[in-house]
C-alpha cells in the first residue's frame, strides 16, 4: 500500500483539528441549545436547517463535523451532545448495544459513485475494476475514520476487490471532503466518494460522477440519532422531526441527496 507523506500528515493534522473543534463546539452547546455530531458529507444541509431552526426556536445549535467513526468516539468519550448523524447506517447497528443511541429518523439517502475530474479526461468507465488501472492515481476513504471509507470497503468487499484496490490506492483519506480536494488539486485521477458531494456548488464545476449499478452501490440511509445522554431531548426530537419533514427533505434534495421517501 502506498502513502504520500504529505497526504498522511495533512490527514493527521485534520483529525487533530477536528478533535479541537469538537471540544469547542461541545463547550458552546453545554451552555444552551443543541450539539450535533454530523458526518462531513451531510454538513451543508444540516447547517442550513440548523440556522433556520435556530431562528424559529430562538436557540443555538453547534455542529461538530468530521468522520463518522471519529465523531462517535468523541461523543462516547465526552458524554456531551444531543444528536449524531453518521454517513452510513451500520454505525447505528455497530454501536447500538452500547446504549448511547436512542430514537432515530431517516433523513435521506446517499450512495457511492466513481468520481473523476470534469470531462473525464482518462475516459474512466462505470466499472469498479477501472480503479485498478495502472495509468490512474486513485484515492479512496479510510475505513477506520469515516463513512465513505467504510462504505467503500463494504462495496469493494462484495465485488472481491478491496485488498487489490487498497494496495493500488495512492491516498487513504479521512472523509469525503478530503477526497474531493485531492481530485480538485489534481492529486488524483479517480476516486470513490459519496455521490451527493459532487453536486455541491464548489465541487460541481470540477468533478464529474460516474454512476454505478445500484445493485452494487446500494443507497445508504442517513439516520439522525438522538443521543441518550442529551440534556435537551425534547428540543433534539423536535429538530429530528423538522429535518425529516417535507421542508427538511427539500433541503437535502437541493444538496444532491435522495429524500426519505425515495426508497421503501
Amino acid at each position: 500500500m502506498a502513502f504520500f507523506p504529505l497526504a498522511f500528515r495533512s490527514a493527521r493534522a485534520l483529525l487533530v483539528g477536528l478533535a479541537c473543534a469538537s471540544s469547542v463546539a461541545a463547550a458552546s452547546a453545554q451552555e444552551s441549545g443543541l450539539l450535533i455530531y454530523c458526518g462531513i458529507t451531510m454538513v451543508r444541509p444540516i447547517t442550513e436547517l440548523a440556522r433556520t431552526f435556530e431562528q424559529q426556536e430562538k436557540v443555538k445549535i453547534s455542529i461538530s463535523q468530521g468522520g463518522s467513526e471519529d465523531l462517535y468516539r468523541s461523543a462516547r468519550k465526552s458524554r456531551t451532545g444531543d444528536l449524531y448523524l453518521p454517513g452510513e447506517p451500520t454505525y447505528r447497528s455497530k454501536y447500538l448495544a452500547e446504549g448511547l443511541l436512542g430514537d432515530f429518523k431517516v433523513v435521506g439517502y446517499n450512495q457511492m459513485a466513481i468520481f473523476v475530474p470534469k470531462g473525464n479526461p482518462k475516459k474512466v468507465q462505470p466499472d469498479l475494476k477501472e480503479l485498478l488501472r495502472k495509468d490512474l492515481v486513485l484515492t479512496i476513504g479510510n475505513a477506520e475514520s469515516g463513512s465513505v471509507g467504510q462504505e467503500s470497503k463494504s462495496m469493494l468487499d462484495r465485488a472481491n476487490l478491496y485488498p487489490k484496490v487498497v494496495s493500488h490506492a495512492a491516498f487513504l483519506m479521512p472523509d469525503s471532503r478530503a477526497i474531493n480536494l485531492a481530485l480538485k488539486r489534481g492529486d488524483a485521477d479517480v476516486a470513490l466518494n459519496w455521490r451527493a458531494t459532487a453536486f455541491f456548488p464548489d465541487n460541481a464545476p470540477q468533478i464529474d460522477v460516474i454512476d454505478l449499478d445500484p445493485a452494487l452501490a446500494k443507497p445508504q440511509a442517513l439516520l439522525l440519532n438522538l443521543l441518550t445522554f442529551s440534556q435537551n431531548p425534547a428540543l433534539a426530537t423536535k429538530f429530528m422531526a423538522y429535518v425529516a419533514s417535507g421542508e427538511g427533505q427539500a433541503v437535502f434534495r437541493k444538496f444532491g441527496f435522495l429524500d426519505n421517501s425515495s426508497i421503501r
